[in-house]
Order: structure tokens, then sequence, then C-alpha cells
């Protein structure tokens, strides 16, 4: 792993790391804020899923978490939302390929061979975290924006008891009814729209429901409400009886400033679930 760049922030470290990935057979890259507490022991930690463009840097530079993280003791992790590089497949679209990997693992060419981003988070990103650095893995929660949003859902409900609690802002909730879902999924999974439902949200909880609370924003302004699926995903929630809060947040749209504003909630909200009390 190689370091980039650490700078003191709140107290505690913002830093970026490089490492070269198995799973996504390329460097790839990821930012950590480790808060003061971690100096003396591991601290619980909160992974923080990016959208559609995004790289490690646009949480962890707009958001505004590591305020909120700082109080209450928990470090956060900004990994990068698709594999990058040269040879690393790509498209003209913005929403497919090189920042737009779904957080799946694609079985179709000439996907295949990079995108296996659902690995890469699951599973070999947490490993580097645990190897290298004072957090507590024993100690996990999960939250995301829009695509990002997407993974975060789809990871807790699909690894019951692994992560303490999830949240998401304007999360893609319902993507196999979507454009923001359908093109995606077919061009990472194929045609077969049988294997799409394990990365939808709304179809994870309408089958299993969800074992540990959830937390969702979405703005009435958002300019992409319509791709969201936020009601299909409410109505499961609702047949499901599950522990979760959807909230519609008047006049707020998609972007980093709905994160920001709404950012000290969801702190609080996973740092209930990691310490037992309120940042």
């Amino acid at each position: 792993m190689e370091t980039l760049s650490e700078n003191k922030c709140f107290g505690g470290t913002q830093g970026v790391y490089r490492h070269s990935s198995k799973a996504c057979q390329c460097d790839m890259t990821f930012a950590v804020f480790l808060p003061e507490e971690a100096a003396s022991g591991p601290v619980p930690v909160l992974w923080y899923l990016s959208g559609l463009t995004c790289t490690h840097e646009n949480a962890m530079v707009k958001a505004g978490a590591q305020a909120w993280a700082a109080e209450a003791g928990i470090a956060l992790i900004f990994p990068d939302t698709s594999p990058r590089g040269e040879g690393v497949c790509d498209d003209e679209a913005y929403d497919l390929g090189q920042g737009a990997g779904f957080y799946v693992n694609a079985t179709q060419d000439p996907w295949a061979p990079h995108f296996q981003m659902w690995d890469y988070i699951s599973a070999e990103l947490p490993s580097v975290i645990a190897e290298n650095f004072n957090i507590d893995m024993s100690r996990q929660s999960i939250t995301g924006h829009s695509m990002g949003g997407h993974g975060a859902l789809t990871l807790a409900l699909r690894h019951s008891g692994h992560y303490a609690s999830v949240s998401a802002f304007a999360p893609i909730c319902n993507p196999t009814q979507s454009d923001w879902g359908r093109k995606q999924l077919g061009a990472y999974l194929g045609q077969d729209e049988a294997t799409w439902a394990k990365h939808d949200a709304t179809c994870l909880m309408r089958e299993k429901g969800a074992t540990c609370p959830i937390l969702i924003d979405t703005g009435t302004s958002d300019q992409f409400y319509d791709l969201l699926g936020t009601a299909a995903f409410a109505s499961a929630v609702a047949e499901q009886k599950a522990a979760a809060s959807v909230r519609l947040q008047d006049g707020y749209d998609h972007s980093y400033f709905f994160v920001s504003t709404f950012m000290p909630d969801h702190i609080e909200f996973h740092a209930n679930a990691l310490l037992g009390k309120s940042a």
C-alpha cells in the first residue's frame, strides 16, 4: 500500500492511499479518515460509497463528514466507484464503465476482467483496511449517495449481521425498474433479469427484510427522483415492518449541498448503532 497524502483534520488524519487490487486487476485509490482516538486504540468505522462519476475524493471533500465523525470517534472510508486506468474498459456514457461500477461483480465481457466491485468493497478492501489501520472491523456501518446508496443498501441487506446500521442519501432503491439500473445490470450481469434481483434493494427487502436499522433521506426537488424508486422501497419496508426511516426532505436536490445538510443526522444514526450513544 502506498500513501499518497495525509493531512491533519479535526484532530485526526485524512489520508489517501493506493494499492494493487487482485479483485479489480488494477491499482485502486481510497481515502480513510481516522479520528484522534485511533492513536490509542481501534475505532469503529463508517463506509461511504459514492455515486456515478465520483472518485474517492468527492465525498471526502464535499460531504462534510469528518467533523461529525471526529466528534463521535468514528473512522470513515471513502472507496473509489470503479476500477480505473489504462487497459480498463470504459464507455462514452457517464453512467457505464469507469466511475460507474454499480457495486456488482461483472460477469459479461468486456467488463468482467476488472469490474468486480462487489468483491472489492465487501472483501478485499476491508482486508487491506484491517491490516493497515487501527480500526475495529467488528464494528462497521455503511452509507452512500445515489449509486453508492444502492451499494450500501444491497451490501447491508445481503450481509445480514455484518453492518450495525445502513443509511443512504437519495439512493437508487429499485434499479431493476429504472434506467439507472437496467442499463448497467444488463451490461455487467447479462440479460437474464433473474440475476439482477440480488442487486436491487427493493427486491431484497421484499424477500428477506432487514436485520439492521435503516435511514434514508431523499429530496423532494431531486432532479433524478423518478429514477430512484424511493416509493417502491418504502412500500417494501412497510410490507416487512422493517426498522427503517425513509424521509423526504422538502426542496432538496441530488447534490452534495443536500448530502452535507443531513450528514450530521446520519453520523448520529450510525454512532447510536456503533457506540450505543449519540454523537
